[in-house]
């Protein structure tokens, strides 16, 4: 694996491989859920923006899964995990509940709700601003507070 992925030795767990794509995934539905709304006849943008929640929402609950596992083992002081760490996670577990819950509503009147239609781009777009809030958090956790270890440390040096 290190020869395939040499990176991958330096994390301390494997949450930071799968955050990225629900946080695509989902703001490609919304986007394409939106869109859909704008081009009424448009039928193929509802079906992918329906494939899009799916797979952001699977992403989402697989993101959840391994930061939960990992949230323990992240070393930042105890004032950075309160401050930060914490509300990573509690506003990515929000995050993941609305998505599921949208999927499962999208699912259920395929490929997008007739009836509560703006309730359920409301619940995107709260869904997207929690997103939007968590992911900042856990930026600032890697980039500011180190809490990726040797993955990102400061400073990196190619010349070496």
């Amino acid at each position: 694996m290190n020869r395939l992925l040499p990176g991958v030795a330096h994390l301390q767990n494997i949450h930071p491989l799968f955050v990225h794509f629900p946080i695509a995934l989902l703001s490609a539905a919304a986007l394409f859920y939106f869109l859909s709304l704008i081009f009424a006849a448009s039928d193929s943008l509802e079906w992918t923006a329906l494939w899009m929640l799916v797979l952001g929402a699977a992403g989402a609950m697989l993101s959840l899964a391994t930061g939960l596992y990992a949230s323990g083992g992240v070393m930042v002081a105890p004032s950075v995990r309160t401050a930060l760490l914490d509300h990573h996670r509690n506003l990515m577990i929000a995050t993941s509940v609305i998505a599921g819950l949208l999927t499962l509503w999208a699912i259920v009147a395929r490929p997008m709700p007739a009836r509560g239609r703006y309730v359920f781009l409301l619940g995107l777009l709260v869904m997207l601003v929690l997103m939007t809030k968590g992911a900042d958090y856990g930026g600032r956790l890697v980039f500011d507070y180190n809490a990726a270890g040797n993955a990102c440390s400061q400073p990196i040096d190619f010349t070496q």
